[in-house]
């Protein structure tokens, strides 16, 4: 089915996408009531309309009639569970994850993959023309990748239960509790037949271990053990049999919460993910920022850079640069790139990829609060051809009231995982006089109601 529809505005300005409809009567947490789905929120909810009042309500999708119980009442807004589909959507799915629905690491999985992509282009472009007033000259085609397995970084969650048993896994959707996970659906599927394994062979770790970082890359897998001390005689031992009996593809440390860490399979050269379309490997570490997916995250730099147009000889900045994943493939351009990151870690990273990819003649990176004005620092930053930003939720507001008072500057190029923030801060560009020429949506989280998208300001 379509989801075009009108917009909502949700509790914290967040906009939703519904159709015009509404059910009948108020409700108390328990009511069990029927009524017809009227759209999605941000979230990947259905929403319910009752006398003006917005119900979301979880594992419904627009045009579905359902059977719902309200689990959670506010003044403008309640929650509610799908206890029944009476009338399905043409979109609905069957979700293959046992876990799903109790589990709060995936939202959407009852939703066809091609929906889903639907869903976050019409969200975006609604959010721009609602709540920014804004519309770009050209929408692009998605970029997504494999609806499952995709996952190569993140962390597992880890908490002991009341019979003292060990559960990894990730948080429930309705509270802290850990879902313990026997099999994930968006894991790599190496990494999703060892849960077992790992449940089994950590339960000596109960109440030292608070998760697991995880980082999928090149036929290697890191695992990273979060302690909350370090690990005693007997922890270590049994650490060191469970890594025996994985292959020597597996790279096993552990770190506290006070800065230890000791790797307990280590590997000469470390983490790499490559970017083939601009010859660079970049090197990284488990439990540092790098982009879920490599292949997406290949494709998503390759249409920075195609919207970027950098070219020897132009001044480029790239702001909030991380490890370099944008920067690097800016400096094989030719063009002179200035990378602006606020963790030192990351920017010493940044500097060691630069090098060993032979790029370092054409970079200068620089450890700055991007969320703080400096204007002797803003002076320099801001003479430049081109900006590409990639800010994480919170936006860039701040930088982009410095970059609307940069005469040089003609083109910005902004990364956004928010779409909310993306919107308020094009805004300010559109109103400053820059052009919105291109708008595009990338889905690099499956199954999750998390969107990025990719904006080019022109003046």
């Amino acid at each position: 089915m379509s989801f075009f529809c009108s917009v909502l505005v949700c509790e914290r300005g967040i906009m939703a996408i519904v159709m015009k409809k509404q059910a009948d009567s108020q409700g108390e947490k328990g009511e069990v009531f029927e009524a017809d789905v009227v759209g999605l929120d941000h979230e990947g909810r259905g929403i319910v309309r009752r006398s003006g009042k917005a119900v979301f309500v979880h594992n419904a999708l627009p045009g579905e009639r359902v059977a719902c119980r309200i689990v959670r009442t506010d003044k403008r807004f309640d929650v509610a569970d799908a206890v029944e589909i009476l009338r399905p959507s043409e979109s609905r799915q069957d979700a293959p994850c046992p876990n799903y629905g109790e589990c709060g690491g995936c939202s959407m999985q009852h939703i066809e993959f091609s929906a889903q992509v639907s869903f976050k282009q019409r969200v975006v472009e609604e959010q721009c023309a609602r709540l920014g007033k804004i519309s770009p000259d050209q929408i692009l085609a998605p970029i997504y990748g494999l609806p499952w397995h995709y996952r190569e970084r993140g962390r597992l969650g880890v908490q002991v239960d009341e019979q003292g048993r060990l559960k990894i896994g990730f948080r429930s959707k309705k509270s802290n509790r850990i879902v313990a996970l026997k099999q994930c659906a968006v894991l790599p599927q190496h990494l999703s037949a060892a849960l077992p394994k790992l449940h089994m062979g950590l339960q000596s770790f109960s109440g030292n271990l608070e998760g697991i970082e995880f980082a999928v890359a090149e036929g290697k897998t890191a695992l990273c053990l979060i302690v909350l001390r370090r690990p005693s005689e007997k922890e270590m031992k049994c650490l060191q049999a469970l890594v025996e009996t994985f292959g020597e593809a597996w790279l096993w440390s552990w770190r506290s919460k006070n800065g230890m860490r000791q790797a307990l399979r280590p590997e000469e050269d470390g983490l790499i993910y490559k970017l083939p379309d601009f010859n660079l490997k970049m090197s990284f570490e488990v439990g540092g920022f790098t982009q879920v997916n490599a292949k997406l995250n290949n494709l998503m730099v390759k249409r920075a850079m195609d919207l970027l147009q950098p070219s020897p000889g132009e001044r480029i900045a790239d702001l909030f640069c991380g490890l370099g994943n944008f920067t690097l493939p800016i400096a094989r351009s030719g063009a002179q790139v200035l990378g602006v990151e606020g963790l030192p870690d990351l920017v010493n990273r940044a500097k060691q990829n630069a090098v060993a990819n032979h790029c370092q003649g054409y970079v200068d990176f620089r450890v700055a609060d991007l969320f703080k004005v400096n204007p002797s620092a803003w002076d320099d930053w801001c003479n430049v051809d081109k900006v590409l930003l990639d800010p994480p939720r919170t936006g860039a507001h701040a930088v982009i009231e410095m970059l609307t008072q940069a005469r040089r500057l003609q083109r910005i190029v902004y990364v956004s995982c928010n779409p909310a923030t993306f919107v308020r801060d094009a805004a300010l560009l559109v109103g400053k006089g820059y052009r919105f020429r291109l708008l595009g949506v990338m889905n690099l989280f499956s199954q999750t109601a998390h969107i990025e998208s990719i904006g080019c300001f022109d003046r």
